[in-house]
């Protein structure tokens, strides 16, 4: 396995300039290959979470990555009114609480990695963001997973990409947006038997 930080998180460089409504995109066209390429990486499985899932979803479009299989957990294709709202309270809650103290722990920059993330959500030119025309290339196996209780999307995200794929799906009681960490051995054992399928 390989697991990265992208630009502006973790330890990689901050993000030093204002994001743009394409940053996804630029993501998934021209880092991912890079990355992908720069490993002797061919046909991986990806896996993402909320940005990073849709991340999977865009590279998977893209004739450049060929996927074997996505795993995708809370994925979003389009801006949902309740995405922004949960985003909107978290910058308040980053500002007022130890938010920032515990995401300081991962992440070197963890100002510019927050605003980073926060900022272009709520920027009003990304209101019109949305990727299901990438999801319609997809042609390999995806599993879906999401939080019942996931404050950053609803059910629609992943309607949306099951209308277009033949996505298995699994919906995780009790979690909310990150259920690998609410509730890890669903997550896990979901993931262990939709990778063992897929290679059957």
């Amino acid at each position: 396995m390989l697991a990265y930080s992208r630009y502006g998180y973790g330890n990689s460089d901050p993000c030093t300039e204002p994001r743009e409504p394409g940053y996804m995109h630029h993501e998934a066209a021209v880092v991912l290959p890079a990355l992908l390429a720069h490993f002797a990486i061919a046909h991986p499985i990806l896996l993402g979470h909320s940005d990073g899932a849709s991340i999977a979803l865009i590279a998977a479009g893209e004739e450049s990555t060929c996927p074997t299989a996505l795993v995708l957990i809370a994925p979003h294709v389009f801006v949902e009114e309740l995405s922004l709202r949960s985003i909107a309270t978290t910058r308040v809650v980053y500002q007022t609480t130890d938010l920032r103290a515990k995401l300081a722990r991962r992440h070197a920059n963890v100002d510019a990695t927050f605003f980073g993330w926060n900022d272009i959500w709520l920027d009003p030119r990304f209101r019109d963001w949305n990727i299901e025309e990438s999801v319609e290339r997809i042609r390999c196996p995806l599993l879906l997973i999401q939080g019942e209780n996931d404050e950053y999307g609803t059910m629609a995200q992943i309607d949306a990409i099951r209308k277009r794929t033949s996505a298995s799906t699994i919906i995780v009681p009790q979690a909310a947006h990150s259920p690998h960490r609410d509730v890890p051995e669903i997550v896990l054992a979901a993931i262990v038997d939709f990778l063992n399928g897929s290679k059957r």
